[in-house]
């Protein structure tokens, strides 16, 4: 359709997607089936703390990573599924972890809020990553 494409992944609490497979290998893969089509990937509905591990690790695919629409709660999907109440974690503490992101990723360029934001969570993490510029 010769639009740009983003590809999102969320992973598990142990950072690998619900396949089993790494975020970097999933990345690696995607970009081999399609000649790198995709603009740039994303990890979304995982809380930081789930998949900031795996962005300390060493690799080309982290280059590829530039945008986060992390979860505020830190349950894992299963908890969030059954859960009667939304959990909307700490605003302060998800946006020192989005301000921890950015320096592992400093091609990050679009972020957002996924379980459990809103716009107070989106405030704080935009206040935070314009302290890393």
């Amino acid at each position: 359709a010769g639009l740009p494409v983003a590809v999102s992944f969320t992973v598990e609490t142990d950072g690998r997607l619900p396949s089993g497979e790494t975020l970097g290998d999933a990345i690696c893969h995607t970009d081999d089936a399609t000649q790198a089509g995709a603009a740039y990937f994303m990890v979304n509905c995982a809380h930081p703390s789930h998949f900031a591990p795996v962005l300390n690790t060493e690799g080309d695919w982290l280059e590829r990573v530039k945008a986060i629409r992390a979860n505020a709660s830190r349950m894992n999907h299963a908890e969030l599924d059954k859960a009667q109440e939304l959990d909307r974690g700490n605003p302060a503490e998800l946006a020192d972890e989005y301000h921890e992101l950015g320096l592992a990723l400093p091609d990050l360029r679009i972020v957002g809020g996924c379980c459990g934001t809103d716009i107070e969570h989106v405030t704080a993490i935009t206040r935070a990553l314009l302290q890393r510029a």
